[in-house]
């Protein structure tokens, strides 16, 4: 049987979920698909366009919807969605991260446009509206990485009662912050004042 680039992302996922990130290497991936890791560098340069198609894979939620919403709302929902496809995998938030950096994922420059086009509805300027979407995207990212990797000390018990994150709200914690960033951006260089 031949082996399919798609087949390598399913089994990648399915790892990273499984495992985590530190558990996801090629050579262990190679392992669970039977073959040489080698073989693998057949359908990917490197191990980072490997993740990129991880990442791909993760973010599909936050590609697939468009919002007809004003700038507020869109960067809402983008955000909104963002977040629930990143905590859909284990250390989904720490390996988009990683895609960011490496500028590997697709689904992730779809995202940041998109990001970027609410900015400049919002009336931010051409030289600041990427730089807004990314800072939202890095609020996101960490916000969400923080919230798997308690939710991950709090299952193993390693978090004390008072630090376990069953006795808040992680979405009322990441609203109020992204409330804060969205109404910041009304008064980036450039920016009009929208009225919400």
């Amino acid at each position: 049987m031949q082996l399919r680039r798609r087949d390598v992302v399913d089994k990648a996922a399915r790892l990273l979920d499984d495992y985590g990130i530190a558990d996801l290497t090629m050579r262990r991936l190679a392992r669970e698909l039977g073959v040489s890791p080698g073989a693998l560098y057949w359908h990917f340069a490197d191990k980072q366009e490997l993740l990129g198609a991880v990442a791909d894979r993760i973010l599909e939620p936050a590609v697939d919807g468009q919002s007809d919403a004003e700038w507020q709302g869109r960067i809402h929902a983008i955000c909104r969605t963002l977040r629930n496809a990143l905590l859909s995998t284990t250390d989904g938030a720490e390996l988009v991260s990683a895609t960011l950096a490496t500028g590997k994922s697709t689904a992730l420059a779809t995202v940041l446009s998109r990001l970027t086009d609410a900015a400049a509805a919002a009336g931010v300027d051409a030289d600041h509206a990427g730089l807004v979407a990314r800072t939202i995207i890095h609020y996101v990212l960490g916000f969400t990485a923080d919230e798997q990797s308690r939710i991950q000390w709090d299952a193993a018990g390693a978090l004390p009662e008072e630090q376990s994150i069953l006795n808040e709200d992680p979405t009322a914690r990441f609203a109020f912050g992204l409330d804060l960033l969205v109404t910041g951006v009304a008064h980036v260089p450039g920016a009009r004042r929208v009225s919400r």
